[in-house]
């Protein structure tokens, strides 16, 4: 969401996902359906979008759903985690800070926030 973008760019985190070479889109219909981008053919990704069948986001492509956290293991690891895999960084890297990671954004509280109707 708009929100979610002022807050990651507040934090930082915009900066470093572009010193990584991420893409993050608009929320959508964007690369979901293939309108701005495809993923390189044959190729398995893992998506938070809510929508999931083969070919979606590129030809050939294997789409798997995933919570934020899942994708942000997975992308850490650059392969799907298995269960194991997945739990031992989330135990380590997120549930220490989820009272941050888990927290309500708080429209009332926001300064200069624009929804842009």
């Amino acid at each position: 969401t708009k929100m979610d973008r002022a807050q990651l760019m507040k934090e930082g985190y915009y900066s470093i996902y572009s010193s990584v070479g991420a893409r993050t889109e608009i929320p959508g219909c964007s690369l979901c359906m293939g309108n701005q981008a495809r993923v390189r053919p044959g190729v398995t990704i893992i998506s938070t979008s809510t929508r999931n069948f083969d070919n979606r986001m590129g030809d050939k492509a294997r789409v798997y759903l995933g919570s934020a956290e899942m994708a942000a293991v997975a992308a850490l690891s650059g392969k799907l985690p298995n269960p194991e895999e997945y739990f031992s960084v989330f135990k380590e890297k997120i549930l220490p800070h989820e009272d941050e990671v888990y927290r309500y954004h708080q429209f009332d509280e926001m300064e200069n926030l624009s929804l842009g109707y």
